[in-house]
């Protein structure tokens, strides 16, 4: 379950979109600001999950969002359920090494999550790789998709 709460993680706020308008129209402009969107979206679910922030994660996951972690498959309500009342307890998180892939109307996050808690072993630390696909719609961005894979401590 620690691997799943941390894991969530990667997952964003459901924001506005700077847009066109906001930029004067320049499609660089553009992919620049929903750049920088994704990036805070990503930071968000990061204190969301430490303070298990049910609202927030609400309105992070799209309808139909699907979380695959290492061998594992679950619903957009299997996740809710466990960030909000798994067994672990996230004390800090963050994101480490962020990339983003635009792909309007869509875009994908890479990077690292790392995260810090106690679990029924005593106290962790968990890096995750982690890819999550956003998606825009009507100027809010969800995500709609994540995977993520717990690196093997050394």
């Amino acid at each position: 379950m620690a691997r799943l709460v941390c894991s969530i993680l990667l997952v964003g706020i459901v924001a506005t979109s700077a847009g066109a308008q906001a930029t004067g129209g320049k499609p660089g402009a553009v992919s620049a600001s929903a750049a920088r969107t994704l990036l805070k979206l990503e930071d968000s679910w990061a204190t969301a999950l430490v303070k298990r922030d049910g609202a927030t994660f609400q309105r992070l996951l799209a309808p139909g969002f699907v979380y695959t972690e290492d061998d594992r498959v679950m619903s957009r309500d299997a996740v809710l359920e466990d960030v909000v009342s798994g067994t672990d307890t996230v004390t800090a998180a963050h994101n480490e090494g962020m990339d983003v892939h635009l792909f309007p109307p869509a875009g994908v996050v890479t990077g690292w999550l790392i995260v810090k808690g106690r679990g029924k072993g005593g106290p962790f630390e968990h890096r995750y790789r982690f890819t999550d696909t956003w998606l825009e719609r009507k100027g809010a961005w969800q995500i709609v998709a994540a995977q993520d894979y717990l690196k093997a401590p050394r």
